[in-house]
């Protein structure tokens, strides 16, 4: 040691300052680990709330395929009986319709005929307007 107070040592550095520098990398050195920390901490943070993110947004989609899924498996169905609902009668249907309509047609007429036969004076045994012209159109057809 040498009289003026200051310590020196084999490299001539007086003790206080080499103190002072051991602890200044000290305390660089623990904010650097607690930076390191904080850092970390906020990676851990951010990932977890990513995560969150993505299994909200999985929910979401599963939802919406799940109602779309679910709409999606009635329309075959519904749109099967709104066809059958809006179909247009075929040739054979028509057909068929103007079998039957013929059909009805004399027997109402053999009816009439029966009703026309039961009166004694023969004036009402005219044929209804109806009638006449039904038997009009099946003329002309």
């Amino acid at each position: 040691m040498t009289g003026d107070g200051k310590n020196a040592h084999a490299g001539g550095v007086p003790d206080a300052v080499r103190r002072a520098v051991e602890r200044t990398i000290e305390s660089t050195l623990g904010s650097g680990a607690q930076t390191r920390e904080r850092a970390q901490d906020l990676v851990d943070d951010v990932l977890r709330r990513a995560e969150q993110g993505a299994a909200r947004a999985t929910r979401g989609v599963r939802e919406v395929t799940g109602k779309q899924r679910e709409a999606a498996s009635g329309a075959g169905g519904r749109l099967r009986t709104a066809v059958q609902d809006l179909r247009l009668a075929t040739g054979d249907d028509v057909r068929e319709l103007r079998a039957a309509v013929e059909r009805l047609d004399r027997r109402v007429a053999k009816l009439e005929k029966k009703l026309g036969a039961k009166t004694t004076s023969g004036k009402g045994s005219k044929p209804s307007a109806k009638a006449a012209a039904g038997k009009s159109k099946r003329k002309s057809s």
